[in-house]
């Protein structure tokens, strides 16, 4: 009744009424609360999106010994309850448990897409599998292959936006050029020498799962580091770490006008040469033109977090801001944004163990409001993966793997104003 009255009496309460009352504060302090999780222990590789109507899904892979790998989502519901037990997208030996390379989820009008990497041969040769819901989880469609190409070859590090006309964008690292060539490791090799070369393709696919548009967006990336995708009011940017044929591995954008992918442009010239792949790529958040970046770099032997501000969609960045540096950071970026703040989360390592952090800053990055400790962990390397953020009703929501005496669980936060 009260709902109702207040359509039929705007006028009459707009004359009697106090003003509606402030939104908190964003330079006072915000707390940092236990959130707890429906994912039991040997869950990892987490992901988190917020739909249109308040719903918070959250995705992770199961690995528990003796048992095949499974995919998993559950959903907050608006109320901040739980709706469902967690639901499996898929289970089996040749879904990959991958710290670096993990499964994300995107949302369309009533569809929530799903990808996740299928062994595809020795090594780490693997296939970028799709899948997507109409029914909120209960049911999944069968799965198709992003990549095409049939080679067992590197495939992954997705990642996935809303495209026009329903229909979702995804961008992978590609690895069929090197097709024949010996197996690589991930560590301590030059992944750059010779022809070959690792891609950013992307395409779009429609709520039936057919493919169209598929195009190179880049003929040479770092082969392992993660991609990133927002949507701009001037279409979809991807954001990702871009390779030289001598070795500089700093981060590059790439917008997509309708029709074709601008040529990649440089966020920031760190000139970070380093002949094994660091593993450690951007993060990214929008709204309307305005487009943050935050990365990790090893430029001149210095480790740094990184954040950059874009006002025209990515057409040009301002000069960086310093969020972390030192050697103890380790990166592993996650960024979020809303109309009050920017909201950074990185990784650090030192002899006390790892712990993660969050800044919360201007829209603008120059003004740091608070940073935080928002845990500490147990687990040491690259166990704990990637932290994700996801904004809901103004508070962060922060989820994180921490490993204990060598099992991995998801933990999670909120951050709320005080």
């Amino acid at each position: 009744m009260r709902k109702l009255t207040v359509l039929l009496l705007p006028l009459a309460l707009a004359a009697c009424s106090e003003p509606p009352p402030a939104p908190p504060a964003v330079d006072g302090d915000y707390v940092v609360h236990r959130w707890p999780l429906p994912a039991i222990e040997g869950s990892a590789q987490p992901d988190m999106l917020v739909t249109d109507d308040g719903r918070l899904v959250l995705s992770w892979i199961s690995s528990e010994p003796g048992r095949r790998n499974a995919l998993r989502t559950v959903t907050l519901a608006e109320n901040g309850h739980w709706q469902s037990a967690p639901r499996t997208v898929v289970v089996g030996n040749s879904l990959v448990a991958n710290w670096a390379n993990v499964p994300h989820i995107a949302y369309t009008p009533g569809v929530i897409w799903i990808h996740w990497l299928q062994e595809a041969g020795e090594g780490h040769a693997a296939d970028v599998a799709l899948s997507r819901t109409t029914d909120a989880g209960f049911n999944w469609s069968a799965p198709v292959l992003v990549n095409d190409d049939g080679t067992a070859t590197e495939h992954g590090f997705a990642s996935m936006w809303p495209a026009a006309d329903g229909k979702l964008g995804i961008a992978w690292l590609d690895g069929r050029n090197k097709a024949g060539q010996p197996a690589e490791s991930h560590e301590g090799m030059d992944h750059h020498a010779g022809e070959a070369s690792t891609q950013l393709r992307a395409a779009f696919f429609d709520a039936a799962l057919q493919r169209s548009d598929e195009q190179v967006v880049d003929t040479m990336t770092c082969d392992c580091c993660q991609t990133a995708a927002v949507v701009t009011d001037k279409g979809p940017l991807l954001v990702y770490r871009d390779a030289s044929a001598e070795g500089i591995r700093d981060i590059a954008v790439s917008r997509y006008d309708g029709s074709a992918w601008s040529e990649p442009a440089t966020v920031h010239a760190d000139g970070w040469k380093i002949d094994a792949c660091p593993v450690n790529g951007p993060a990214a958040a929008a709204a309307g033109n305005t487009v943050l970046v935050a990365w990790y770099t090893g430029a001149d032997d210095a480790h740094r977090v990184l954040a950059a501000r874009s006002g025209d969609a990515g057409d040009s960045f301002a000069a960086p801001v310093v969020v972390d540096e030192g050697d103890a950071v380790l990166g592993r970026t996650a960024i979020a944004m809303d109309a009050q703040q920017a909201w950074i989360a990185w990784l650090r390592e030192d002899a006390e163990g790892q712990s993660l952090w969050l800044s919360r800053r201007s829209p603008d990055l120059a003004t740091e409001y608070q940073r935080v400790r928002v845990a500490t962990l147990h687990g040491r390397g690259h166990g704990t993966g990637f932290p994700r953020i996801a904004l809901r009703a103004g508070d962060a929501h922060i989820v994180w793997t921490d490993v204990v005496d060598g099992t991995p669980k998801l933990q999670g936060a909120i951050v709320s104003p005080l």
